[in-house]
């Protein structure tokens, strides 16, 4: 799992210089991989929507692992919804594996989306530092 972080790590680095922006785009691009399966559910090939799943998964699994560091530097309420939202996309994957519906996809393309528009957001500046 160490490897995946710090690749994860490396790779936001050089890809895009601010993290953020990097984290929107993959969330971005798993949530375009659902919507697509979404959009063509009855031609959807059974390996695509697994590729799509482990991409997803392994996301969310770097997000929560890396919430769950004790230095890490967000607020602990904000590092238990990351693991809330964690684990429900574990979960919403697991159901999504035993028994596939299109409908399933909608939560996990939100999520996604949400987080990434969220993400996206630029923090206001202080007056001070605006000047």
């Amino acid at each position: 799992m160490q490897r995946h972080h710090q690749a994860y790590n490396q790779t936001a680095t050089m890809v895009v210089a601010d993290p953020r922006e990097f984290d929107a785009s993959i969330l971005l691009k798993a949530a375009s991989r659902f919507q697509r399966l979404r959009d063509n559910w009855e031609d959807h090939d059974r390996h695509e929507l697994a590729d799509a799943l482990l991409y997803n998964r392994k996301i969310w699994t770097v997000y929560a692992t890396s919430a769950a560091e004790m230095d890490h530097p967000l607020p602990r309420e904000i590092k238990q919804n990351i693991a809330n939202l964690a684990i429900f996309i574990f979960n919403r994957t697991l159901e999504l594996q035993g028994k596939p519906e299109a409908r399933l996809l909608d939560a996990l393309i939100n999520i996604n989306r949400q987080i990434a528009a969220g993400l996206l957001q630029k923090p206001d500046l202080p007056l001070a530092a605006a000047s």
